[in-house]
């Protein structure tokens, strides 16, 4: 059975003016739970959609792609939520460690060769809010 995605909010990537040039629905991963899941065993992922991990300290991260079938853009956002590095088209499946070029507070997932598509890349800044579960 495939795990289904779940909008919790809504991201933004602005650009130098602070104007919205692409907006996606995210995930967000924020309990040690959560993190450490990340997006493992996942087919899906939607085209306008990611996985925003949300951290209490900035300090260097690492990630990794056991057990996860997609190919994934991987960005490493610093304290005030600006791209530090992006590492594109991840390789499924992998233990090669995905290491952040600086202390990183968020990091966000979204499909191999989004960040490419969107033009977004070190520089860019997020901004991203949560929205009320539909009922």
């Amino acid at each position: 059975m495939d795990i289904p995605f779940r909008a919790d909010g809504i991201l933004e990537f602005l650009d130098e003016g602070g104007a919205v040039k692409r907006r996606i629905a995210i995930e967000i991963a924020e309990s040690d739970s959560s993190k450490i899941r990340g997006l493992m065993d996942r087919r899906a992922l939607p085209e306008l959609g990611g996985m925003l991990f949300v951290y209490d300290r900035l300090e260097p991260r690492s990630f990794w792609m056991r057990s996860t079938p997609l190919p994934l853009d991987i960005l490493f956002l610093d304290g005030d939520d600006t791209v530090i590095n992006v590492v594109e088209r991840t390789t499924p499946f992998s233990d090669t460690h995905i290491e952040s070029a600086g202390p990183a507070g968020h990091v966000l997932e979204v499909r191999a060769g989004a960040t490419a598509r969107w033009g977004v890349g070190p520089g860019t800044r997020i901004r991203w809010r949560r929205v009320e579960p539909e009922s």
